[in-house]
């Protein structure tokens, strides 16, 4: 009940459970803040509330029953059929719903996801609803980029503005479900559980590259060639695992305040730029871990 299960954003559970103890709820809502962070959820659950017989997410009532099993007449989660756009016809479908009484529950529910994606067709046909919605609907707009939605829509929807998680709460997500996590990716991951689920999926390859970076001060260069398979045979991979490189460097450097990280971070800016005027793969591998080996026993 109340958003319990949800990590992070405990302000926004607190200010959506008042709002529901006291019978505050308004009728439009837009959730915003970056992609991978619980905004869906924090939808879903208080669809599954407002639903609810006992206005409490029961688990055990009706409405909570076909919610659960993803078969309730009463809620709609709309998103973009192609990836690219939601378009008018998809919001005049859910204009046609609206007009008809909920069925189970004494209300409807309504989440738009992605609604940035809206053609501004969509939007404004969108906006006769959000003029004057039935009593008993309740829409939400998820958004990461709410410049994309027209200024006539924001103004008729309380904004809830939601924040990236803090790393505590991004550990927290991880050891809940198992999954192992890459300190060195904190700033990749930028508060996001999306972005460290996605990203789990190559943490073998992270740790192979920290692997790789831990040897450059115990081992020769010869080595550390012959070791560095993971760079090698990653070509599509290579600007995710430059980008790792820059970021244990920069990690390095505000520990130590040592200088050569900053040489290592420019080489690795060079083999971008060299990788990307299609010079040989190889050779600008090759060159950047003699570079990084040098810049580490430069001292």
């Amino acid at each position: 009940m109340n958003f319990q299960n949800i990590i992070g954003n405990d302000n926004i559970k607190e200010l959506l459970s008042k709002s529901l103890e006291t019978h505050n709820l308004v009728h439009s809502y837009m959730f915003i803040g970056p992609d991978g962070i619980g905004k869906s959820l924090f939808a879903r659950d208080l669809a599954e509330i407002i639903l609810c017989d006992e206005k409490s997410s029961c688990g055990f009532c009706s409405s909570c029953i076909k919610f659960e099993s993803g078969n309730h007449p009463d809620y709609t989660f709309i998103d973009s059929e192609d990836g690219k756009s939601i378009k008018i016809g998809q919001i005049r479908l859910m204009q046609e719903s609206i007009a008809e009484k909920p069925i189970v529950s004494n209300n409807k529910v309504y989440i738009i996801n992605n609604s940035d994606l809206m053609t501004t067709e969509a939007q404004n046909c969108l906006l006769k609803t959000l003029e004057e919605p039935p009593e008993y609907v309740t829409i939400i707009l998820i958004s990461s980029n709410e410049s994309k939605l027209l200024n006539t829509i924001k103004s008729r929807c309380t904004k809830i503005t939601f924040k990236s998680l803090s790393n505590a709460d991004l550990e927290k997500y991880a050891n809940i479900n198992g999954i192992q996590i890459n300190s060195n990716l904190f700033s990749v991951y930028n508060g996001s559980i999306g972005k460290l689920i996605s990203l789990n999926n190559e943490i073998d390859l992270y740790n192979s590259l920290d692997l790789v970076i831990g040897s450059f001060e115990t081992r020769d260069i010869v080595d550390i060639w012959n070791n560095s398979e993971v760079i090698y045979k990653s070509k599509e991979k290579i600007f995710d695992i430059l980008d790792y490189l820059n970021i244990v460097f920069l990690n390095n450097l505000r520990n130590t305040n040592d200088y050569k990280f900053i040489n290592c971070i420019s080489f690795v800016e060079l083999t971008k730029k060299r990788l990307l005027s299609n010079a040989n793969y190889d050779m600008c591998i090759d060159n950047l871990l003699l570079h990084v080996w040098k810049y580490y026993h430069s001292n």
